[in-house]
């Protein structure tokens, strides 16, 4: 897996970035957003690459450098008090090659340096693949469900 990079988000990467977004299946986009968008929204896509690094925070997984820079993959926290929600998506092409696990260990050391103590997330129930991803993430895990969606608490202490 060498040929992937995981680094922080850039304001340049928004037309990479909706540029990956169109690229993603139309499955990849409803287990991500829970729904069937077409486009990200403007203020999405500000709110993505103008994060401040702390209270949010953004790693992009990409292949190829310069022009040619590609992003595969995304990973994302956003904090609540001592909590973050996070989510991925990872290009289809790209899956089950342990990105999405490599960005959850990545924001995870970030968060714990900016005083997170869990993550939160809500997982589509069969979005089997995420949730493999958080329950081999070697933290504590507790599970809720309703309604065809898990809810998981990472413990980052």
């Amino acid at each position: 897996m060498s040929d992937i990079t995981i680094r922080a988000v850039r304001p340049d990467d928004r037309e990479r970035i909706v540029k990956a977004f169109r690229g993603l299946d139309r499955d990849s986009v409803y287990l991500r957003f829970f729904s069937h968008k077409k486009e990200l929204e403007d203020q999405e896509l500000r709110r993505v690459t103008e994060c401040d690094g702390a209270s949010e925070a953004v790693l992009v997984a990409t292949v190829g450098s310069g022009e040619r820079e590609i992003i595969v993959g995304l990973g994302e926290y956003v904090r609540s008090g001592a909590a973050a929600d996070i989510a991925f998506a990872v290009e289809e092409d790209f899956q089950g090659r342990g990105i999405a696990s490599r960005l959850l260990q990545q924001l995870a050391g970030i968060a714990r340096a900016n005083g997170i103590v869990r993550f939160e997330a809500d997982v589509l129930a069969e979005n089997t693949p995420m949730l493999a991803v958080l329950r081999n993430s070697g933290l504590r895990m507790r599970t809720s469900h309703g309604e065809g969606v898990v809810h998981a608490t990472l413990s980052l202490t």
